[in-house]
């Protein structure tokens, strides 16, 4: 008795495994064709959006950082 419930709990969890796994990609490929993919001229755009406003925000940051250094070293000589 004890050999019977041993052999469904050990042959039940690695195929249950698998299951899930084929199942969660068959949703995945499903849910990627409903996906509105960018032409090529948008994504150029948006990548170039992108880039633009990267830079702006580096500028920003590295502007603000050498202000406070300069700031501080005269402070605090």
């Amino acid at each position: 008795m004890t050999a019977t419930s041993t052999e469904k709990s050990s042959s039940r969890p690695s195929s249950g495994r698998g299951w899930f796994v084929i199942r969660f990609l068959r949703e995945m490929v499903s849910e990627l064709r409903k996906v509105i993919w960018p032409s090529r001229k948008e994504l150029i755009t948006y990548t170039i959006v992108v880039i633009v406003f990267v830079v702006i925000m580096v500028s920003l940051v590295a502007g603000l950082d050498i202000a406070f250094t300069k700031l501080v070293v005269w402070l605090f000589g």
